[in-house]
């Protein structure tokens, strides 16, 4: 009788670490990854910084801002952070029900981010203030809508691994495990880059 040749079968190093990095091949990929967004940020920090000190006049951002609603999108993203620890946690110790109530909780929570982060583009885009505005509007709607897209792309990743790609635990638990920590960590860098766009746009 023949047996069912899985993927796992075919590309090693999916479940036990690589001898040479000491990461299983999705960790050290998400790395690669997110040294790319790293680049990408960074860059985009890098403009913001070069623009606002070559200008020769620069407003008030906190007076353009919500800090408020900035503030209070900081603590429920921290919040969807600990979830997802949290999820993680529950999922090793094979706690289902805790692990997928914890991971609604933080997409639940991402959504309300979204929501937030909607009030505060309307709140401009009804006082005409639009990326052609200024300098500085231009450069808050692109680094702050990025990074939105990159919450929307953790929300879509996080719905498959509470829900349908639970399937994939049955095939191997240990794979499954690994791939929701390959999603923690993207989330988490998604989070830092929000503390720093807090920081840099809100409250200088």
């Amino acid at each position: 009788m023949l047996r069912k040749i899985h993927d796992s079968d075919l590309v090693p190093y999916k479940v036990i670490p690589r001898e040479d990095t000491g990461l299983y091949n999705a960790k050290f990929g998400i790395w690669l990854f997110l040294a790319s967004e790293i680049m990408l940020f960074g860059s985009l920090f890098s403009a913001y910084i070069l623009l606002r000190v070559g200008s020769f006049s620069w407003p008030v951002q906190s007076e353009y801002l919500n800090v408020p609603i900035g503030a209070l999108n900081s603590v429920i993203l921290l919040s969807s952070s600990i979830f997802f620890i949290r999820a993680w946690v529950a999922l090793k110790a094979d706690d289902i029900v805790k692990y997928k109530k914890f991971m609604w909780l933080v997409i639940i929570f991402a959504i309300l981010f979204l929501c937030f982060k909607g009030v505060e583009y309307y709140q401009h885009f009804s006082h005409h203030e639009f990326p052609k505005t200024s300098v500085f509007l231009a450069l808050y709607f692109l680094l702050t809508g990025l990074h939105a897209l990159h919450i929307i792309g953790g929300i879509a990743v996080n719905i498959y691994y509470a829900g349908p790609g639970m399937y994939l635990r049955a095939e191997n638990k240990q794979w499954f495990i690994n791939r929701v920590e390959v999603a923690g960590l993207y989330w988490h860098f998604v989070d830092v880059v929000w503390i720093f766009l807090f920081s840099t746009l809100y409250l200088f």
